[in-house]
């Protein structure tokens, strides 16, 4: 975990240095009373008083400071705009770039105060937390209620920044006035939306953004990809070299391959079980099928992950390869009439599974300016691929033979798969481009470096970063006094460090994320129950045909972006992500029980709205519970073969490994019973998450 009060003293602006929370003191009171406490010297409700009293101070010394720094601002600004001729339309180009540097100084202050603003924002909310967990109390809650409600509230001030939307709309208004000498005039204020192509807002902007926890569509989405960020501010953090290994062509083959693969895994469920049938299997083991690649992907996926490490393009073009043969053996099964090739062509559609080094790339590669869309490119590609993958399937309904091979319904999305890994290879080998090695940051970086990272806004996500996660060790050392003393947290030099082991990265998982990776496998269990046996229920009580089937799929794929359309621009500014997260774990819980067959017929009204109401449910169940993880994950897991990404990956792929099998083994009971006993498991499952969500629902940020 990183050393928020080491942090704190390493990027405070220095000439501000004495106005920033005193997290070093606060943290000594927080001991000392649990000290009192033990030894019954102090009653807690003083101490909560006390507490209370002394974080109001800080948070007016803070507040006062912010406030007397607009005033300057707004001095500047107003001295600017009472310049004689500075926004005449006869000012002369040289008088027009002056006015300009000017306003985007003012600018560059009003980010150095944000980022201020932001740093003691996040010193509050650990602060609170510390005390909580110090004495099992919710003072955060009381304490946020009832400050920030109030209407001559400062908390206010600090968490939504009252006041600077002036600041940050005279800049704005007044450069867009100035660029309009240049041929573009259009007012801010009859195209509300017009973007200002200015960095300097864009920084602000964004500073704004993550001061205020607000989120767009986009940024929703892209916390999909769970590219965790760092915990803190970075100032080291070398974007031009980022900007050095970017390849614009080499992203775009990185999400092809992303696309391909969920397409690749779709295509076959809605005729895996008359493929398996047709193999003299029962169709049943239409789950092994479908689950083979999803049992090869756990192992792919980690020493996929440590490939990325030294190359991209070499484990590219290996499951390329890896597909294009597991791809063309599942074809060739139906021939040589053996369900075990079958099996391993699935398989080896597994072992290709680079969906790891999709995200490494993307991390490691791209730029910070452009991640976030890099984000949701991915997320956006494999929903795309979930979603083609079933609607292909309904155009492969044709059959004849070519060269003794057969080809059908069955062997089709064998065959147009190996071939569109065939061309994506070809592809990837004349326009992927390696990029250079990876240079470590340089720590010892000039306050130059520093300042320039400030400027350049990035910051840390501090409405929405998670705080420290472990209860505090009470026998530390008086020679780290001044250090947080959290049981899990590394050193101070290895605090950026990626973890060499499995075992280390889940030694980093705060009881929260380890029940969110809970919740995460249950969405998993749960839509895999759904989509693997669709074909197998619907055939069994509806008599529908493949091509049912495949629409059916289709359409439920089809959901996924404008479900996160509306939970990412409308739902995620009206509730708290938890909230959101327990509702719709309800709703999972409901969509399972209604698919239940009980008494009289089974219809396909109740099975299809059962299966929306699971799928969508989870789907939003999904976005919030990683856009949680991707704030409250140690940011040691943002790099590394063992990161965030590989982790929610593993889990899961377990769940869709152990839901293949489940439906596997029920259909030994019979067609009659496997939809039955296929959902108790998935109701025990999410049941389970359910209550683990309740009784750690207040750590939820």
């Amino acid at each position: 975990m990183v050393n928020f009060g080491k942090k704190l003293k390493e990027t405070q602006i220095q000439e501000w240095q004495g106005y920033y929370i005193n997290y070093k003191m606060l943290k000594k009171k927080v001991k000392q009373y649990s000290q009192q406490i033990e030894a019954g010297a102090q009653d807690p409700f003083y101490i909560l008083k006390d507490f209370s009293r002394m974080l109001d101070n800080q948070i007016e010394r803070i507040v006062l400071f912010f406030l007397e720094q607009q005033g300057i601002l707004a001095s500047r600004l107003s001295a600017l705009g009472k310049q004689p001729d500075a926004l005449s339309q006869h000012a002369d180009l040289s008088r027009l770039s002056e006015v300009q540097a000017a306003y985007r100084d003012v600018g560059r202050n009003l980010l150095k105060l944000l980022f201020f603003v932001e740093m003691n924002a996040i010193g509050i909310r650990k602060i609170l937390k510390k005390f909580d967990k110090r004495f099992g109390y919710r003072f955060t809650n009381y304490y946020i209620r009832t400050r920030a409600n109030h209407p001559y509230s400062q908390l206010r001030q600090v968490f939504r920044h009252v006041g600077i939307g002036a600041v940050v709309g005279v800049i704005s208004h007044n450069l867009a006035e100035l660029q309009g000498h240049h041929g573009n005039c259009v007012s801010i204020y009859d195209q509300p939306a017009l973007h200002l192509p200015d960095p300097v807002m864009d920084s602000i902007k964004a500073s704004v953004d993550r001061l205020t926890n607000s989120t767009n569509f986009l940024e929703y989405l892209g916390k999909h990809a769970l590219i965790v960020q760092e915990e803190l501010p970075t100032p080291f953090e070398d974007d031009h070299v980022l900007d050095e290994r970017y390849h614009f062509m080499s992203l775009l083959l990185n999400l092809v391959n992303t696309f391909l693969y969920m397409v690749n895994t779709y295509i076959v469920v809605p005729t895996a079980d008359d493929y398996s049938l047709s193999l003299g299997a029962a169709a049943s083991v239409c789950g092994v099928v479908i689950g083979a690649m999803a049992v090869a992907q756990l192992f792919s996926s980690i020493y996929f992950s440590a490939w990325s490490n030294k190359s991209y393009l070499r484990p590219l073009v290996f499951s390329s390869v890896v597909l294009l043969v597991g791809n063309t053996l599942y074809a060739l099964a139906y021939d040589l009439n053996s369900i075990y090739v079958l099996l391993i062509g699935r398989l080896c559609c597994g072992l290709g599974s680079a969906r790891a080094v999709n995200r490494r790339y993307i991390t490691d590669c791209v730029p910070l300016k452009m991640r976030m869309q890099a984000s949701a490119a991915f997320v956006s590609a494999s929903a795309l691929g979930m979603a083609c993958g079933p609607a292909l399937a309904c155009f492969l309904q044709i059959r004849f033979k070519l060269f003794q091979i057969t080809f059908n319904e069955v062997t089709l999305p064998g065959w147009v798969m190996a071939m569109a890994w065939l061309v994506y290879l070809a592809w990837l080998w004349i326009s992927f481009k390696e990029p250079p090695p990876y240079k470590a940051k340089d720590n010892t970086a000039s306050q130059d470096a520093k300042s320039g990272q400030l400027e350049a806004g990035v910051v840390e996500d501090g409405a929405s970063q998670p705080l420290l996660v472990s209860l505090g060790d009470k026998q530390c050392s008086e020679d780290r006094e001044e250090e947080d003393c959290d049981v899990s947290e590394e050193a101070p030099e290895d605090t950026h460090k990626p973890v060499t082991s499995i075992v280390s990265a889940y030694r980093l998982l705060t009881p929260s994320v380890k029940v969110q990776l809970f919740v995460y496998f249950m969405l998993k269990y749960a839509m895999e129950i759904l989509l693997a046996e669709s074909s197998l229920i619907t055939t069994y009580y509806f008599l529908w045909s493949t091509t049912n089937v495949a629409i059916f799929l289709a359409c439920l794929g089809m959901t996924v972006l404008p479900i996160n359309t509306v939970v990412g621009s409308y739902m995620s500014s009206i509730f708290e992500e938890r909230q959101v997260l327990l509702a719709s774990q309800i709703m999972v819980c409901f969509g399972i029980v209604l698919s239940f067959h009980v008494i009289g017929p089974y219809s396909a009204l109740q099975y299809v709205c059962s299966a929306l109401i699971t799928f969508v449910a989870a789907e939003v169940l999904e976005g919030v519970n990683l856009s949680l993880l991707s704030r409250v994950m140690s940011s040691r897991l943002s790099r590394g073969t063992y990161n965030g990404g590989l982790l929610s990956t593993e889990a899961g792929t377990l769940a869709r490994v152990i839901a293949d099998g489940t439906i596997t083994l029920a259909g030994y009971w019979g067609m009659n019973g496997l939809l039955n006993i296929t959902l108790l498991p998935a109701l025990f499952v999410c049941f389970s998450s359910l209550v683990a969500t309740c009784f750690t629902y207040n750590s939820l940020y």
